[in-house]
């Protein structure tokens, strides 16, 4: 009896493997999928082929992280809206904290659920951190979620950067996970923006970094709001080792400052603003209070964020520095290094537009051409032109404003403020054609 029940159970047990392989052999229901999403916890979820052409950006990268990944799944889960709104910060990030770590278990039981149920395969990058930081400057994200979320259909990117579901509003964390079987039915993205273009995001940003035209002023946005991660903590470390002493410190930074690092370095690190999310009444679920009286709207949501005395930090002579100045009288303003520091000539070119100071360019009109040798060989053209960047591969044309041919290694040594610019010059590991103060003119541009 124990032989023939012993046959039995491994009889059972290659059926069920059969079974998993026939399975995983044919494409995966999407109403099924869907389902399986909504019971592990999304609020909402939707799906991509990896061929599809809005992943072109990021399909290299999808297949470092999955070398099997055939779809894409995107997925939302929602956070409190008055946690967010709050403006104590630190109501509104152990709601960022808890629902980023949700996404993170909704993830991992979609894939358990996959894996028994399909036999199908995947991984889930992370919602947030931990990232790839050994390529910091560079992009150290595996997937992005944004990307993702609106080619699966689960929303828009509005105004301020920040998907837009068209139920749930920008009260969202997103997820993404890679796996390898093929789904029958692919999501397309929302055929409608649910952002108002209301601009009180524009308002509300307290160093200037969404503009009411469209623009985005992201070193503002890294430089302030995301000051306790990545650059701020370099720069944090960096003023540390340089102090004298105690005494010394405490002049460059306050009890509070010392305070709020050691609770980012202990629970998380955390938003200083995100006031953004917090004042978009986009969304079905969320907008009615705005329709129903703007004015109050504002009043309760807004100037709670407008008003609060609180210290911006920001670059000196920066756009931000400008806008906080003139428009926050009631908040302090504190000057910080550049987060974005480049490490090679690729990061520097990377980073040109990101760091781009618009304002800075009043009046500017000049084609640069640099021409980089030793360890980094590499040819950039960038042209500055109403108070708009071109940045390209190569040579744009045969007569630029300013020729600079440079050493690789001292250029990035220049702009990290380790070598001198007058050193460099004399021995010509740094040669100038054209007007020298179109370089002076370039910088400032780039402030910090």
């Amino acid at each position: 009896m124990q032989i023939i029940e012993k046959n039995n159970k491994e009889s059972r047990s290659k059926t069920g493997i059969k079974n998993i392989e026939r399975n995983h052999s044919a494409a995966i229901d999407s109403d099924y999928l869907r389902q399986l999403c909504l019971e592990c916890g999304a609020d909402d979820a939707g799906f991509v082929d990896i061929e599809r052409p809005e992943l072109d950006t990021d399909r290299t990268d999808i297949r470092r992280a999955f070398p099997r990944a055939r779809t894409v799944i995107g997925f939302v889960s929602r956070m409190a809206p008055d946690n967010i709104r709050s403006p104590l910060r630190s109501i509104a990030n152990v709601e960022f904290h808890h629902t980023g770590d949700r996404i993170e278990h909704i993830a991992r039981d979609i894939l358990k659920r996959l894996r028994d149920e399909q036999g199908v395969r995947g991984v889930y990058p992370s919602m947030g951190f931990p990232m790839e930081m050994d390529r910091y400057p560079g992009k150290i994200w595996s997937v992005s979620h944004k990307l993702v979320a609106q080619a699966a259909g689960l929303g828009q990117m509005g105004l301020h950067r920040n998907i837009i579901h068209p139920r749930f509003g920008n009260f969202i964390l997103l997820g993404t996970l890679l796996i390898d079987a093929e789904v029958k039915e692919q999501s397309r993205p929302i055929d409608c923006n649910p952002c108002l273009t209301c601009k009180l995001c524009v308002s509300a940003c307290p160093v200037g970094a969404i503009g009411g035209d469209g623009h985005f002023d992201f070193s503002a946005c890294m430089n302030h709001n995301y000051k306790e991660f990545m650059g701020g903590f370099q720069s944090y470390i960096e003023t540390v080792a340089d102090s004298k002493d105690g005494k010394a410190l405490r002049k460059e930074i306050s009890d509070s400052e010392h305070g709020s690092w050691w609770q980012s370095l202990s629970f998380g690190a955390n938003y200083k603003a995100a006031y953004c999310l917090s004042v978009c009444p986009a969304g079905e679920e969320v907008i009615q209070p705005y329709l129903e009286n703007k004015a109050e709207f504002k009043k309760e949501v807004l100037r709670p964020l407008t008003d609060k005395r609180e210290t911006l930090y920001v670059v000196k002579n920066s756009d931000a520095e400008t806008h906080a100045v003139k428009r926050f009288s009631n908040k302090q303003v504190r000057h910080v290094p550049n987060a974005l520091r480049p490490t090679s000539i690729e990061s520097f070119a990377n980073g040109l537009p990101l760091i781009f100071n618009r304002h800075k360019a009043e009046g500017l009109n000049a084609a640069f051409y640099f021409k980089f040798s030793g360890f980094d060989q590499k040819e950039l053209s960038v042209i500055i032109k109403n108070k708009m960047l071109k940045v390209a591969q190569g040579r744009l044309a045969d007569n630029a404003d300013l020729s600079v041919y440079a050493d690789s290694r001292t250029w990035i040594g220049f702009l990290r403020r380790e070598k001198s610019l007058l050193w460099a010059l004399i021995t010509r590991k740094i040669r100038l054609k054209g007007d020298p103060r179109l370089l002076v003119k370039f910088g400032k541009c780039f402030p910090g």
